[in-house]
């Protein structure tokens, strides 16, 4: 969401398995720009396990990439780097020996969270939340519509804290 107001979602289901999502979304606002992202990982239940029961059953591991363009200028106006916040509000699994788990159900241990109350506003305090983690392109390897993208030096992959156990991640910024 832009200024508190949803702009757009991924129009590939979570459930889809693919390395990377590229979308395009337009959208008006007025500076400052207040960007707020719920960005998710493909997991099949709670346990943050991916693939529950076949031979590649694994952690996941997420990473987002965004970069804004002035439509008028084309301009890159912000990009996504350590120095959003970050708060992940589903994390799991907690113990990553669950791994490969006949249960993982049963076995893995997970962290939910409600996201804030108002985080996606401009008036939100995001203080208290970490700052982004950078994660290169050797950490998250993705591939499919992440080549077909030019982007400017400044955008950067950013996670919580482990690429692995954080699943959902809210992202914020302001542009001024």
């Amino acid at each position: 969401s832009v200024n508190g107001v949803l702009v757009g979602e991924d129009s590939i289901p979570i459930t889809t398995e693919r390395s990377f999502n590229a979308e395009t979304i337009s959208f008006e606002a007025t500076y400052p720009l207040t960007v707020a992202i719920e960005a998710k990982d493909f997991k099949e239940t709670d346990s943050g396990i991916e693939y529950i029961g076949a031979g590649n059953q694994q952690m996941g591991d997420g990473g987002i990439i965004v970069q804004i363009t002035d439509s008028a200028t084309g301009e890159v106006v912000a990009a996504s780097d350590a120095s959003w916040s970050a708060l992940a509000v589903h994390r799991a699994p907690l113990n990553v020996e669950c791994e490969k788990s006949a249960d993982p159900d049963t076995e893995c241990q997970f962290e939910i969270i409600e996201a804030p109350a108002g985080w996606t506003e401009a008036g939100y305090d995001a203080s208290a939340w970490t700052t982004a983690t950078e994660w290169s392109e050797a950490d998250v390897s993705p591939k499919d519509g992440y080549d077909q993208i030019t982007w400017d030096e400044s955008a950067q992959l950013i996670w919580g804290t482990d690429l692995e156990v954080d699943n959902t991640v809210l992202l914020r910024t302001t542009v001024s």
